[in-house]
């Protein structure tokens, strides 16, 4: 896993809707600071779907890995439009990062 070809990843896909860091702001989609551990639609001030509040799940390295694979798919519902990372070595790539910048 390489946490410097993840935030590339980020920055690519996924930086036009979030944000990493503490305090920062909501854009499309939520601030991703404190992700690893959280429920899905609990990020304080964002406006989930009801998908994403009622989903149930912990975020974690495997709930975020499949959840990547098609987000739609995960979380019928869901407002993110993003079409998913097919490649499993971008997928842990960027979930390297993840786990790095939201911490």
């Amino acid at each position: 896993m390489s946490v410097e070809n993840g935030k590339k990843i980020f920055v690519r896909s996924c930086s036009q809707c979030h944000t990493v860091e503490a305090g920062g702001k909501h854009k499309t989609g939520p601030n991703l600071h404190g992700l690893f551990g959280r429920s899905t639609g609990q990020a304080a001030g964002f406006q989930y779907t009801d998908a994403n509040k009622s989903k149930g799940i912990i975020w974690g390295e495997d709930t975020l890995d499949t959840y990547l694979i098609n987000p739609k798919k995960y979380i019928p519902g869901t407002k993110m439009v993003f079409a998913g990372l097919k490649k499993e070595k971008e997928r842990k790539d960027l979930i390297a990062y993840l786990k790095e910048a939201t911490s």
